[in-house]
């Protein structure tokens, strides 16, 4: 039979509908409003299919009322309105259809045409679970394991996931995985986490595609290869998954399980970044900036290295107070940098901190302020910043600690220019050796010992060994 034959059938099929449909057959109507609703056989119509479907519903057929629920709720052939979807949906549950029951737990859970009742959700889920609906068996054991509308429960939240993923349901496939990836309800069993996990990926669920690319990627359950991690995020990316269309991107840029490719990164991270992913877009605004994979553009790194920043990304915020206040590519405007620098600092960025501080100290876009300078490049050292260090450092060397009555201290100039140079910044041992040559014995011993105690203070703790 070829295709012809097949369309010449359907339609035969539509036409036999039609005729007992219009004499008032409710199966009929419901089959012709289903045919409408897929176009099989005739061009697909979402009024047609409402009307029919309501037709039948009227009658008083349970699955015509659940999928007239369902255009309500969805908005085809009419428009959308959730409080008739759930009056029919309530229709349908009560004569057991377990579609419809699953249906009406999800409204009651979303809060759709009703107020939220996550305890009337688990209700109806449960109808719909005892009928072994695989989908609802999902949905009790998520109320389950999260006691939400019902007493918390791992064993019943396992019993549910068992159930539904016997049915080969991908949700409760991956929901097993996941729960043994983190040890959660059962003992931690990367092995038995990749099992379920390759389950739900083999049926094409994205997420569960992400996890195994992670599996792979760090070895965990399986022998680390990256290969296999870059087919699997593949896979996910293909289907819209943005984190794993970031992580293909990584891939590509970094070499791993593919020849480096900043060409391919960018068209990776270009997908995912207009998707809102925030490291995507900083890695893009960098990619317009140095011209690494796509012509450089400093306008482009720009936009997007501000979508990064409005969305948080302390690099991308930083990056924009060096561009506004260096004026790279923009006019300069120490306003507009002093704003993303300290949002960056205020997220605790030592770079954002010390570059804010030199605002401060010399007035750039904000009234000039040595308290404030000490104060952000005391943050920045404090983290063990050089760049800071050295600056505070050259604060205390000229007597600008923002005092009442400010006086030079070399004391705390010589520790900090100490503590910078340790950390190998070259100016700041030239100032520490000019230093120590004018001071006396005794202010190079509190100054050593002042350095001692920042070292002890911010030492890292030590790693015992088995």
């Amino acid at each position: 039979m070829d295709d012809r034959d097949t369309i010449k059938d359907a339609h035969q099929v539509f036409l036999w509908f039609r005729e007992a449909a219009e004499k008032g057959d409710a199966y009929a109507q419901f089959n012709l409003g289903l045919i409408y609703k897929k176009g099989q056989g005739i061009a697909l119509n979402y009024e047609r299919a409402f009307y029919w479907l309501g037709r039948a519903a009227v009658q008083g057929l349970a699955f015509a009322q659940n999928h007239f629920g369902a255009m309500h709720y969805n908005g085809r052939g009419t428009v959308r309105n959730d409080e008739e979807a759930l009056r029919w949906f309530h229709k349908a549950a009560a004569q057991g259809d377990a579609s419809a029951q699953q249906n009406l737990g999800q409204m009651y859970k979303k809060g759709r045409g009703t107020s939220t009742d996550a305890e009337l959700a688990v209700h109806w889920y449960a109808k719909a679970a005892a009928q072994g609906m695989a989908s609802a068996q999902t949905l009790l054991a998520d109320a389950y394991i999260d006691g939400c509308g019902i007493a918390q429960d791992d064993e019943q939240a396992l019993n549910w996931y068992h159930k539904a993923a016997a049915q080969h349901d991908a949700q409760a496939q991956f929901r097993l995985g996941l729960l043994y990836k983190y040890g959660r309800a059962v003992p931690q069993n990367y092995a038995l986490a990749l099992n379920w996990l390759l389950k739900a990926g083999q049926q094409g669920l994205s997420e569960a595609q992400r996890y195994i690319g992670i599996a792979y990627a760090e070895g965990l359950g399986v022998k680390e290869d990256m290969q296999h991690a870059l087919i699997w995020f593949s896979r996910a990316a293909e289907q819209g998954d943005v984190d794993s269309q970031f992580n293909v991107g990584v891939m590509h840029a970094e070499g791993l399980g593919v020849f480096k490719s900043n060409q391919r990164a960018f068209g990776w991270y270009k997908k995912a970044a207009q998707q809102g992913h925030v490291l995507a877009q900083y890695n893009l605004g960098s990619m317009y900036a140095n011209g690494r994979g796509v012509e450089r553009s400093d306008e482009l790194a720009l936009a997007w290295y501000k979508m990064a920043a409005q969305q948080g990304a302390v690099l991308a915020q930083f990056n924009l107070g060096v561009i506004f206040s260096q004026g790279q590519g923009v006019a300069r405007d120490y306003h507009e940098a002093l704003l993303w620098y300290r949002r960056a600092a205020e997220q605790g960025d030592p770079g954002a901190q010390n570059n804010l501080g030199v605002m401060f100290a010399y007035g750039h876009g904000v009234a000039q302020s040595d308290i404030d300078a000490m104060l952000w490049y005391s943050k920045a050292a404090e983290q063990g910043y050089t760049l800071a260090q050295c600056n505070l450092g050259g604060m205390y060397q000229q007597g600008r600690d923002g005092q009442a009555h400010p006086a030079q201290d070399l004391v705390r100039a010589y520790m900090w220019f100490f503590l910078a140079a340790a950390g190998g910044d070259e100016s700041a041992a030239r100032q520490r050796d000019a230093v120590s040559a004018t001071m006396t014995a005794q202010q190079l011993e509190a100054a050593q010992e002042l350095v001692r105690a920042w070292q002890q203070s911010h030492a890292q703790p030590a790693i015992e060994r088995a």
